[in-house]
């Protein structure tokens, strides 16, 4: 599967009152590494793919995380991130955050492939995931 690797500073903004990094900062750090996963994919950036693709996204539908050694500001992490599992209009992605060579946090999401819905124009559905998009995300 295609990994990519994002290296992130740590910034006094990401820090709870413990100086720990809060919790949902990390969320944001996984879904912009998702991001740089589909463009290393397909070689655009987000705003070009959904575009190219016409989809509004890729909203999460779960997520799960095991947060095992904090992070502090200054510290440089490094998220790794793969597809596991690419369905006809859904996905699995693991984050794997490191903190140095120590494995930091285990993260997994489960997203879909959305367009708008033809049977209710504020609604979002599910969409084929285009094969050349899947491909890129299985290559080894």
């Amino acid at each position: 599967m295609l990994v990519s690797r994002r290296e992130v500073e740590i910034e006094w903004g990401d820090c709870d009152p413990a100086g720990i990094v809060f919790y949902p900062r990390y969320f944001a750090m996984f879904d912009a590494s998702t991001a740089l996963l589909f463009e290393r994919a397909t070689g655009m950036k987000k705003i070009a793919w959904t575009k190219k693709f016409g989809i509004v996204g890729i909203p999460m539908v779960d997520t799960r995380a095991k947060f095992i050694v904090p992070s502090r500001y200054g510290d440089v992490i490094v998220t790794e991130t793969r597809a596991t599992r690419v369905g006809r209009a859904s996905f699995d992605v693991e984050h794997k955050v490191f903190k140095g060579d120590t494995l930091a946090i285990e993260a997994q999401e489960t997203r879909v492939w959305a367009g708008r819905d033809p049977n209710d124009p504020d609604g979002i559905k599910g969409m084929p995931i285009p094969e050349d998009v899947v491909r890129a995300l299985t290559a080894d």
